[in-house]
């Protein structure tokens, strides 16, 4: 299912005229310094590369992925299904959250979570006066027009912008340290839009490239609102752009400064969620709401990737849990099963990590009593780079000794 899912790209990609073509694109992008003869030249020989030979190396590969690999590939939808695959997935598990949970605790904790979560929408159902079950109160969230308000593209990122100018006053109250790279926000490239997930793209270290949140528009007639401010937070600031371009200006040696631990930074990503009431961007029901969705997204994926890799979960058996667990559409559904079956445990790590960043500011909290400070809490997660969650608990509980 995945092969023939990613055959469409591999043929969007093969387009014989060269002018039409995807990576005819950065041609036409040259410098205006570059003078009229170099431009001429250059173009040239882009236009030969492309049909000589890079045009005709994807044709080739896309043949061998529809004729060969095709044909191969497993059915099955999880590790679980391949030699040594449940010990494989296990290591990925230890991997990606960085703890020792075992697969049975991390499935337990997803059913837990996706009750405790389902029962705080229910509240929000109750508030907003709808009066049908609570998976028919999700669907309609996707139908209606006063959550369905967008016309085009450019009025999807212009609400993003309007978030980012409401969240950006109030972070001086969470934060003492803020990134010196900006934010931008843009749309993904059509070319992988179908496939892709909104994400954050970390700034140059010299200040030459913001730092950047990608969002996936793919069709703004059906683009929600309630999911947005939870997108922003998670993504843009005080989410990835915070935690990667803080990061970077860190006095670390190098590999820390781009280190990378899923569990840490997502885990801060979905904690980043928690903080739109301070930030002012859950100010309404539907804006909460859609926090909530947020996060049942991610206690779902503990319940189906090890459903999915250490269970025998179908890829049908998944798309149906998700659907009747979250009210999401069939083609959301499978692109959400996908992707667990094409990134095993990776999943795991956001609602893992949350978890855990939360127990610690609680502890925290109740350690260090009137003593506490949310900003120098923050600046502490942040302070050192990415760790395994391990590894930051005992520097935090150290930090806490260290105040008390």
């Amino acid at each position: 299912a995945i092969v023939e899912r990613a055959l469409g790209q591999y043929e969007a990609l093969i387009e014989p005229n060269v002018e039409k073509n995807s990576f005819f694109v950065p041609i036409l992008k040259m410098p205006a310094s570059f003078s009229a003869d170099d431009k001429a030249r250059l173009t040239t020989a882009y236009r030969k590369a492309l049909s000589e030979k890079i045009i005709p190396s994807l044709v080739k590969l896309s043949r061998f992925i529809k004729n060969d690999y095709l044909p191969k590939a497993p059915a099955s939808a999880g590790l679980g299904g391949m030699p040594g695959g449940v010990n494989w997935y296990r290591f990925q598990v230890r991997s990606s959250s960085t703890t020792t949970m075992s697969m049975e605790e991390i499935h337990a904790l997803g059913i837990k979570e996706v009750a405790r979560i389902r029962d705080e929408i229910e509240k929000i159902k109750t508030q907003v006066g709808f009066k049908g079950a609570l998976i028919d109160f999700l669907k309609t969230l996707e139908t209606r027009p006063d959550l369905t308000p967008f016309k085009t593209d450019e009025e999807v990122l212009a609400r993003f912008e309007s978030l980012n100018a409401t969240v950006k006053p109030q972070l001086a109250q969470l934060f003492g340290r803020a990134p010196k790279a900006p934010l931008e926000i843009r749309s993904v490239d059509k070319l992988i839009r179908d496939s892709a997930s909104s994400h954050y793209i970390l700034p140059a270290a010299d200040g030459s490239r913001p730092g950047v949140f990608y969002a996936v528009i793919h069709d703004p007639l059906k683009y929600t609102m309630p999911s947005m401010a939870t997108l922003f937070l998670h993504e843009g600031q005080p989410g990835h752009h915070f935690q990667m371009a803080i990061q970077q200006e860190l006095a670390l040696p190098k590999f820390r400064r781009y280190l990378w631990y899923d569990a840490y930074g997502e885990g801060w990503a979905l904690y980043a969620e928690s903080l739109g009431r301070e930030l002012v961007v859950y100010d309404d029901p539907y804006a909460y709401l859609g926090r909530l969705q947020s996060e049942l997204v991610r206690a779902i994926r503990l319940v189906v990737d090890t459903g999915l890799h250490a269970k025998g979960w179908t890829r049908e058996q998944t798309i149906r849990y998700i659907m009747t667990t979250e009210g999401r559409t069939e083609a959301a559904a499978r692109r959400a099963t996908e992707r667990y079956m094409v990134w095993p445990a990776q999943a795991l790590s956001y609602k893992i990590g949350e978890l855990k960043i939360l127990e610690l500011r609680e502890r925290a909290k109740k350690a260090l009593g009137k003593k506490f400070d949310i900003r120098a809490f923050h600046d502490e997660v942040l302070g050192n780079g990415p760790l395994p969650l391990s590894v930051l608990e005992t520097r935090m509980d150290a930090w806490v000794s260290g105040i008390r």
